[in-house]
């Protein structure tokens, strides 16, 4: 498993459409994700220990944006017969037990991961009202262990000034997981 890291933000570059099944059945978009102040898109998967770290905070986190107006998707994209713990069975489970408040996609062709440039999980990209990108940083200073509970939001704290602006903070600390499992 390798530590990869993210790029900076390129601000202003539109979301990338797509149309992906979901575990409750449905398919989703970012037009149907959004919320009136903006969309997260969030590559994730259920085995690696840097999205395992987090989970908790990820659905905290999009349960207070929602009440803000930002709406979230998250999108798996690992090769699943590589990582039978990131197959579409467990991708249902992981869905149901923590009650994610958001829609949770299969990329299975990863053309989505490819086209938004995703490297890693956790990787997030923060769109305001327009869908134009905000935010490309990490939701804390957590790694492969959580952070103390006291620790700085940044993904919250950067997407509530994109619900309340329009526009991302400037300065933004890349985030950091493990590399997307691309399909040989």
């Amino acid at each position: 498993m390798v530590s990869t890291p993210t790029p900076v933000c390129n601000f202003g570059w539109p979301a990338v459409d797509f149309n992906l099944p979901g575990v409750d059945g449905r398919h989703h978009s970012p037009v149907s994700a959004r919320g009136p102040n903006g969309l997260l898109v969030m590559f994730i998967c259920n085995h690696c220990p840097y999205v395992q770290a987090v989970l908790d905070r990820i659905v905290r986190d999009t349960r207070e944006l929602k009440m803000l107006g930002i709406g979230s998707i998250a999108i798996m994209s690992n090769d699943p017969k590589e990582y039978p713990e990131d197959s579409w069975g467990n991708m249902i489970k992981l869905a149901r037990t923590h009650d994610f408040p958001f829609p949770y996609v299969l990329d299975n062709t990863q053309k989505v991961a490819q086209a938004y440039g995703a490297v890693c999980t956790p990787d997030f990209f923060g769109f305001n009202s327009k869908l134009e990108l905000q935010y490309r940083g990490r939701l804390d200073e957590s790694r492969k262990e959580a952070a103390p509970p006291n620790a700085r939001r940044d993904l919250f704290e950067a997407m509530q000034l994109v619900a309340q602006t329009g526009e991302g903070p400037r300065e933004q600390i890349p985030g950091i997981g493990c590399s997307i499992k691309w399909k040989k």
